[in-house]
């Protein structure tokens, strides 16, 4: 049965209030912010003396110093409120915060005018706990990532149209600052009539009491959160997405007034561009993703943001080469040979940073503990504060030792390529998903049939018919979590792949006339993997299939299910036999021809047995019946 679309959901009051309630929280921030930069940007000595490059970075980091100073607090808070009456509070502090700017705008006064920006960082602090752990509280897991990508875009849309309005409005004369002032006090009320149809959203540990010392309790999440590997490696991941975004969007106004020699509506187009990748790359996430948290996709993202990043100071360098010195507006400046190609790295830069943060955010919600989803989302808001400070400050020190833009846009695209590699180098779950992700989106077309039966938590064992050498990356790719796979000891100890299989936890197992030490090391390495409530999939036949059909399946099997006493799913690949993986013995380049580019194959899972029934024999019924004849 097909999905429904995940813009379902906006019509859904369990989604679609808190959808609009964030969407204009972060569209009012960044009307804000960016009304502010413009007009210190183009309009600097009437406002101030302090160079406009020094604002552009400074203006930033003090949004974000409040998620340093005060994220911990928000996320006890969070965790221990209605999630639905914090939205309307935060809300309400939002309209004393337009309050206050609108003096600020009004005064012509500058410092009023950054206390307000602060506040409104302190707004956003409060506000990003409630964000991300309200989702996995009113979403079916199957929602999760289609709910994710939604708010994601909306939170970029968010972004784009408020960039958009705060430069357009501003730029507006003689009325700018007063439609700047009265804009926002009009989009925090509306914030606040649509958060009173957020429905209830009951506090995970109302008991919970609120530290008074925020750094003690900052340093405490983070400690909590470092005790999942997997969940703090991804956190740092998506902080620093928000170092890379934060270095370069902030270039932006100078990047659009002295390389691309633009007015402020060329530096809307350039906002504009990457918002929209952002949006379309979240959006593409569930469909890339099959409706699963999909890991694979990160190091994909990763790959992009690097790549692009690279080719933007490449088209950057050529734009200058051309010693275009006539200022122009966003529509002159689309006729100008190269820009095209400036504009098109800007959206794949943002296309591949949706899915780089998307599935991240979706991992971190559904494998942190659930009563501390709002501390460890608060958690991550630290390190994403602290990175995005980070960013303001390598800005402005590569900026002062004489790069240019362009080539700060390069230093930070080969710094991504370097971290990509730290991270999955600590995480190969990631990187073993890839491959299995890359494998059946350009190899082959993959159908999976009842592949919700494999449990999200909580130990069993899989097996499976034993067709080709990739098997095990396409049982990987249809799982919604990690698996642990037992394999041959010679296959194991390959010499190129021997890391990758070690990377993915996989268990070697001998035959005991060979290896009987080995054997039983497999055993208890099962038995072990199962009682810490984990995946482990076999292939009861023992070894490849010869001719299509299945061989016996061996004892091995009960004597797993007699030391665990856990489910067995029976599952059946269809469609591999024949392929350029299998031992198929007729000529491996005519049948990989034959069969076409991205031929079709299916994953069709069973119901689970329960371990007293599990004999090899009616396990083999089981997988057979599930196969049927498409071999």
């Amino acid at each position: 049965m097909s999905q429904p679309s995940q813009f379902s959901l906006l019509t859904q009051r369990r989604f679609g209030p808190f959808f609009w309630t964030q969407f204009l929280g972060a569209f009012n921030d960044n009307l804000f912010k960016t009304a502010l930069l413009v007009i210190l940007t183009y309009d600097a000595l009437s406002w101030t003396t302090i160079s406009p490059s020094l604002l552009n970075n400074l203006i930033p980091g003090l949004f974000i110093l409040p998620f340093v100073l005060f994220s911990a607090t928000a996320g006890q808070i969070a965790d221990k409120f209605d999630k639905a009456r914090l939205a309307r509070f935060v809300k309400v502090l939002e309209i004393a915060i337009m309050l206050v700017a609108g003096i600020g705008w009004m005064t012509h006064t500058l410092w009023i005018l950054v206390l307000a920006v602060v506040g409104m960082g302190l707004h956003s602090t409060l506000f990003g706990p409630v964000k991300y752990a309200y989702l996995p509280q009113q979403l079916k897991p199957e929602e999760l990532v289609g709910g994710n990508g939604v708010i994601e875009m909306g939170t970029f849309v968010g972004i784009l149209l408020g960039e958009v309005m705060g430069a357009v409005l501003v730029a507006y004369k003689p009325w700018g600052i007063e439609l700047v002032a009265g804009a926002t006090l009009l989009c925090a009320l509306l914030g606040l009539i649509a958060s009173w149809r957020i429905p209830p959203s009951p506090a995970p540990v109302p008991e919970l009491r609120i530290s008074r010392n925020p750094f003690a309790e900052s340093i405490r999440n983070l400690k909590f959160s470092a005790q999942n590997r997997t969940v703090f490696l991804s956190m740092l991941g998506n902080s620093w997405f928000w170092f890379y975004g934060a270095l370069v969007l902030s270039q932006f106004p100078v990047y659009a007034k002295d390389y691309l020699h633009g007015d402020h509506s060329v530096f809307v187009l350039l906002l504009t561009v990457f918002s929209l990748g952002i949006g379309a790359g979240s959006l593409l996430c569930e469909k890339l993703s099959g409706h699963k948290v999909e890991i694979g996709l990160v190091p994909f993202g990763s790959i992009g943001l690097s790549v692009f990043g690279i080719d933007l100071y490449f088209a950057s360098v050529a734009f200058m080469d051309a010693n275009l010195t006539a200022t122009v507006d966003a529509f002159a400046l689309l006729a100008l040979p190269g820009v095209w190609r400036i504009l098109g790295d800007l959206v794949l830069i943002g296309v591949f940073g949706g899915f780089f943060i998307v599935p991240l955010f979706a991992l971190i919600q559904t494998r942190c503990d659930q009563k501390h989803v709002s501390r460890t989302i608060a958690g991550m808001n630290i390190l994403n504060a602290i990175f995005m400070v980070a960013a303001a400050g390598v800005a402005i020190l590569l900026l002062g030792q004489g790069f240019t833009i362009p080539e700060l846009f390069l230093v930070t695209a080969l710094l991504n390529a370097c971290v990509a590699v730290y991270i999955f180098s600590l995480v190969p779950e990631f990187l073993m998903r890839f491959l299995a992700w890359m494998l059946i989106h350009t190899g082959y077309r993959v159908r999976t049939v009842d592949a919700d039966r494999i449990p999200e938590h909580g130990p069993a064992v899989l097996v499976c018919n034993h067709v080709s050498y990739v098997d095990a990356l396409v049982i990987g790719a249809a799982s919604p979590r990690p698996i642990r796979f037992v394999m041959d000891h010679r296959i194991f100890r390959t010499p190129f792949l021997r890391w990758i299989f070690r990377a993915a936890k996989a268990i070697p197992i001998a035959p005991a006339k060979e290896d009987p030490f080995l054997m039983e090391r497999a055993f208890i390495d099962i038995a072990e993997a199962l009682h810490q409530g984990e995946l482990v999939c076999i292939f009861p036949e023992g070894k490849l299939t010869h001719t299509g059909e299945m061989n016996a399946f061996r004892s091995g099997i009960a004597r797993i299910v007699e030391r665990s006493k856990v489910p067995v799913i029976p599952m059946a690949l269809r469609g591999l036999w024949g392929s350029m993986f299998t031992r198929d013995p007729s000529n491996i380049f005519e049948r990989s021809f034959a069969r076409g580019i991205r031929s079709k194959l299916a994953l069709a899972v069973g119901q689970p047995v329960a371990p007293e029934a599990a004999s090899p024999e009616y396990l083999q019924q089981q997988v057979m019946a599930l196969r049927g004849d498409w071999k």
